[in-house]
């Protein structure tokens, strides 16, 4: 079976798919309700660092598959 992207292109996809899902992961936590206030809501985890590392990951994503080896 013949694949549209190289191995290497695939494997590119992957990593930037796991850097993506960290960056969500790192903007999950704890919420802030009614009942109690959560200040964790504004750590610069959740609010700076998350975010930039899965918008890093779908840049990537697009350089994955965009890219093509020279020959």
């Amino acid at each position: 079976m013949k694949h549209t992207l190289p191995k290497l292109n695939l494997f590119l996809i992957a990593v930037s798919f796991v850097i993506i899902v960290i960056g969500f992961c790192l903007m999950i936590g704890a919420p802030s309700g009614e009942e109690y206030y959560n200040p964790d809501i504004f750590s610069v985890r959740r609010i700076t660092v998350g975010p930039m590392i899965a918008l890093f990951g779908f840049v990537s994503m697009i350089f994955a598959i965009l890219f093509r080896r020279k020959k």
